[in-house]
């Protein structure tokens, strides 16, 4: 079965080296910190943070999985990109592979645009329902303003 990709853009007020950094350098422990009822904790399994590293993610409470592995594919600090894929957990159930593609640019606004594309290869029995890219799409985005309303209220950080 062909892939199925999906982009999507958020515009955010933050910077866009500073949401690169909450997000991919330091979301380890932030997005847990800010959203524990939907990421419970990020393990560094194997590696540095850079290609090749493996991170188990432990959903919260009453998620519809209750972890992944993580493979990081690609980290560019200078252009603001980061990839990475499912490697392993109950997400992959029915998908031969599923990745994400984020680059992080500058709005003429002053924020910033996050750029991500998502591919799934569903594996040839598998159908994948609007409802479901959907659902993704509405946890990522609700992680993404709770993420980006912490970054507002601590400028500091």
């Amino acid at each position: 079965m062909a892939a199925i990709t999906y982009d999507t853009e958020v515009t955010s007020a933050i910077p866009p080296a500073k949401l690169y950094k909450a997000f991919f350098l330091e979301g380890d422990t932030l997005i847990p910190k800010v959203l524990p009822q939907a990421i419970k904790s990020v393990e560094t399994l194997e590696g540095n943070g850079g290609p090749g590293t493996i991170k188990l993610t432990t959903f919260g409470e009453g998620s519809q999985h209750k972890c992944v592995k993580q493979k990081i594919d690609a980290v560019d600090k200078v252009n603001l990109t980061y990839s990475y894929s499912i490697i392993e957990g109950e997400a992959l159930d029915g998908f031969e592979s599923i990745s994400y593609h984020t680059k992080i640019v500058a709005s003429p606004e002053g924020g910033s645009i996050f750029k991500t594309r998502s591919i799934y290869v569903p594996k040839c029995d598998n159908k994948v329902t609007e409802e479901e890219i959907k659902a993704g799409k509405e946890k990522a985005s609700a992680i993404f303003k709770a993420v980006e309303a912490y970054l507002l209220a601590n400028p500091d950080c």
